[in-house]
C-alpha cells in the first residue's frame, strides 16, 4: 500500500506541472513486468524434464519448453509476472492422459530476454507453437495469458478446447485496473491510453475492441472451462461472468472457487483435477469439433 501511495503522489503531484515526464512513468511501469518470478522448489524437477529450444519475437529471445513425445499437444500460457513453471501441477497430468504439454516464458519473463512484452508478442508465440506443433488439442492459460490465447483463437488458431483460470476478459480493464492501483489522474489515464494505442501498439488496430476477448465470440467454438475465485483481487469474477454471458452456458461451463484468490486458483489440487477431466472429455462430434493430434516430436 505504501509503494501504491507513493506511485500515486508522485504522478498525480508531478502532472500539475507537465503531462509528459509522470505520463512517461505511468506508462513505462504499466508495460513493465518490473520483477520476473522464479522456479519454485516444487516445480524443479518437472521443468527441469522439459526440453527446451529458443525463439525470438521483436529480437527478444524466448524460452519455449516441451514435454512428452508431441502427440496431443496442449498449450500452457501464462500471466502477467509469471511463468511457465507455474503450471506445473498439469504437466504430469497431462503426460499421464497421453498429452504433451508445450509452454514458454513471454518476453520480460523467467528465463526469456527482453524487459517488456505485449499481447502481440504473445500471439505470435501462440502462432508460431502451433504452426510448429499444433494443431493444439488444448489449451490452459491463467489472468492475461487468456486474454491472449482468446485472441489467438479468434484470429485462426485453432485449438479443441479451453480452460481459462482467473482469465482477463476486457482488454480495457487493464487500463481501469492499474489506473485504479496507482491513482492516476483523468489526465494521466487519458494520457496512458494515447501511450497504449501509439507507442506500445501502433497499427493493431482497434485495441480495446480487438483485444476484448468477449466482443467476438462467434469467431472461438471451441469448449470453454472458465474458472475463477468469487475472491480473485486482481482479475474480478466479473471477468468470467462477461465471458459466459457473451459465449453463453452452451459453450463456457463456469466453475467458481472461494478462498483461492489469483494465484492459488492455478495450482490448487482441486482446480487442476477439474482442468484435467475437462482436457480428458471427447470432443462434440462434428466437423469443427476435431482437432489432429500434431506432429510427433523426440520424447523429453
Amino acid at each position: 500500500m505504501a509503494a501504491s501511495a507513493l506511485v500515486r503522489t508522485a504522478l498525480n503531484a508531478t502532472s500539475r506541472v507537465a503531462t509528459a515526464p509522470p505520463g512517461r512513468v505511468a506508462f513505462e511501469l504499466f508495460r513493465h513486468p518490473i520483477r520476473r518470478s522464479r522456479v519454485r522448489p516444487a516445480e524443479r524437477e518437472l521443468h527441469d524434464r522439459a526440453v527446451t529450444e529458443e525463439l525470438s519475437v521483436n529480437g527478444k529471445r524466448v524460452r519455449v519448453y516441451r514435454w512428452g513425445d508431441g502427440r496431443r499437444p496442449v498449450l500452457l500460457v501464462h500471466g502477467w509476472r509469471s511463468r511457465a513453471s507455474r503450471f506445473t501441477p498439469y504437466v504430469q497430468g497431462l503426460l499421464d492422459l497421453g498429452m504433451s504439454p508445450f509452454a514458454f516464458d513471454a518476453p520480460g519473463h523467467g528465463d526469456s530476454g527482453g524487459r517488456t512484452v505485449t499481447i502481440l508478442e504473445y500471439h505470435e508465440l501462440i502462432v508460431r507453437l502451433a504452426e510448429r506443433y499444433g494443431p493444439f488439442e488444448a489449451a490452459v492459460a491463467h489472468s492475461f495469458g487468456a486474454c491472449c490465447t482468446f485472441l489467438a483463437m479468434a484470429e485462426g488458431v485453432p485449438v479443441g478446447r479451453f480452460a481459462s483460470i482467473a482469465g482477463l476478459a476486457e482488454f480495457g480493464y487493464l487500463v481501469e485496473a492499474f489506473s485504479a492501483v496507482t491513482g492516476l489522474n483523468e489526465r494521466l489515464e487519458r494520457d496512458l491510453v494515447r501511450r497504449i494505442e501509439q507507442v506500445l501498439l501502433p497499427g493493431a488496430g482497434d485495441v480495446w475492441r480487438r483485444f476484448d476477448a468477449t466482443r467476438r465470440p462467434e469467431l472461438v467454438t471451441a469448449p470453454i472451462l472458465a474458472v475463477h475465485d468469487e475472491e480473485d483481487d486482481v482479475v474480478p469474477y466479473r471477468q468470467s461472468q462477461l465471458l459466459r454471458a457473451a459465449y453463453g452456458e452452451g459453450q463456457v461451463r463456469l466453475v467458481t472457487t472461494r478462498g483461492l484468490g489469483h494465484r492459488r486458483v492455478l495450482t490448487e489440487p482441486t482446480v487442476v483435477d477439474n482442468v484435467l477431466a475437462f482436457l480428458a472429455e471427447p470432443l462434440p462430434v462434428g466437423p469443427e469439433a476435431s482437432a489432429p493430434v500434431g506432429p510427433a516430436v523426440p520424447a523429453a
